[in-house]
């Protein structure tokens, strides 16, 4: 056991050491390595980390050694969790959802696992104080429109981007509340307890800076990585589950998973991280940060979406290009090699806008995107005849309103004024 602990401290003492070159150099050995073959299992990592999609994995050495032969011996089993702590998932949890349509476009089985047990916990990574509780009838609505979210995005993909001649791996939408709903307290910790050492648990960063916030750190908190540990366990032993994508932010998580399953079955499991989305400010994009936009229609319409990433500075296209669409890298370069002869024209900026919105919203939700746009930014009265009463309310969703009862006779002139829409002047 001291054997055991040794080696972990060590492993997280290198990862945390190593540098972003090393770390590149690590993915770039291996992508040397993948393009020696043709399979599509075999230059996925190597894609992923080119896209910018991988950052690291865990651990390290072992991931580097061993994973990309089991990506091409068998199709695996990859799962990312998501905590229904809002009715709809966001900008920052898409880049998860795609490193998982990554996967299964590769022919590997994918695990879109909602959290509502462990919602009701609170996962602390990245929070400065405690995750308000939910009530049993917020959480299910929550993971009502969550699932239906994922549920769409994955359809999206499979009709719209993905190639016919290779085949899909699998997808399942699971809830974890269906396994921990007959757990008593004292089973499920002296089941699972006795593999967790407290040394390991605290020194865990997400830990660590939650002690040392103004609030502390509440019990249920502290044992939020117990319960994702015992998650990645449960996929592993029921669908044969060995890779767990998850933010940059997941990585004492992942570890505490790894370390679980290990001294349990001795099986070798993996954590591969993906980077945060941030703003062009460098804030973590989310609802925590109160910056979120969201992937569901009622909280951010396809407009709202498609305008998000037509905004994107210049310097965050090529990168947004590369992580948040499926379009090759030579046509990502060809892109923005017709960017830089015609800026004025926005070609990348229009593409990445038109991919993500077909990607979340499906075809007529890009058209409902461009019809908005150029209704309101290209003043096209075609546009504005062809607008339903749904897209003319988000388009005016957030511009001020004012109620009043027209008498008879009065004009559309008579209305303006007394809205103050328009300068009183003089009549006639």
């Amino acid at each position: 056991m001291a054997v055991s602990m040794l080696r972990m401290r060590c492993c997280v003492s290198l990862h945390a050491s190593c540098s972003r070159l090393k770390r590149a150099r690590i993915f770039l050995t291996l992508g040397s390595k993948f393009h020696c073959s043709a399979p599509a299992s075999s230059e996925l990592l190597f894609s992923l980390h080119k896209r910018g999609v991988l950052k690291d994995s865990f651990p390290e050495k072992a991931a580097q050694d061993q994973l990309p032969r089991l990506l091409q011996s068998v199709p695996q089993t990859v799962y990312c969790g998501f905590d229904p702590t809002a009715d709809s998932l966001h900008v920052g949890n898409l880049l998860a959802i795609i490193g998982l349509l990554h996967f299964r476009s590769a022919g590997h089985h994918v695990l879109a696992l909602l959290g509502g047990a462990t919602a009701q916990i609170g996962d602390p990574s990245g929070k400065t104080s405690e995750r308000e509780r939910l009530s049993a009838d917020v959480l299910e609505e929550n993971t009502r429109g969550i699932r239906e979210s994922i549920q769409r995005i994955f359809t999206n993909h499979e009709v719209l981007f993905h190639d016919s001649s290779t085949p899909l791996g699998t997808v399942n939408v699971l809830n974890n509340r269906s396994w921990y709903k007959s757990w008593g307290v004292v089973d499920f910790l002296s089941e699972t307890g006795r593999y967790f050492r407290m040394g390991t648990m605290l020194s865990r960063h997400s830990v660590q800076s939650r002690l040392r916030s103004a609030d502390g750190m509440s019990l249920t908190e502290f044992t939020y990585q117990v319960f994702q540990a015992y998650d990645f366990y449960h996929l592993n032993q029921i669908y044969g589950c060995r890779i767990q994508l998850g933010g940059t932010d997941q990585l004492g998580n992942l570890m505490s998973g790894h370390e679980y399953i290990h001294k349990v079955t001795g099986e070798e499991v993996y954590g591969l991280t993906i980077p945060l989305v941030t703003s062009s400010a460098g804030d973590k994009l989310g609802k925590t940060a109160g910056n979120a936009v969201w992937l569901n229609r009622d909280k951010t319409s396809p407009f709202e979406l498609y305008q998000f990433f037509l905004r994107q500075p210049d310097a965050s296209v090529e990168g947004y290009l590369k992580l948040f669409t499926f379009l090759p890298l030579a046509e990502v370069e060809r892109l923005m090699e017709q960017q830089r002869e015609n800026p004025s024209k926005r070609l990348a900026h229009k593409r990445l806008a038109a991919e993500v919105t077909k990607l979340v919203h499906g075809k007529e939700g890009l058209e409902s995107a461009k019809r908005c746009t150029n209704a309101l930014y290209h003043s096209s009265v075609q546009a504005l005849e062809q607008m339903s009463d749904e897209e003319l309310q988000e388009l005016f969703r957030e511009a001020p309103f004012c109620e009043l009862f027209l008498e008879p006779g009065t004009t559309v002139i008579d209305a303006c004024r007394k809205v103050r829409a328009i300068p009183d002047g003089p009549r006639g």
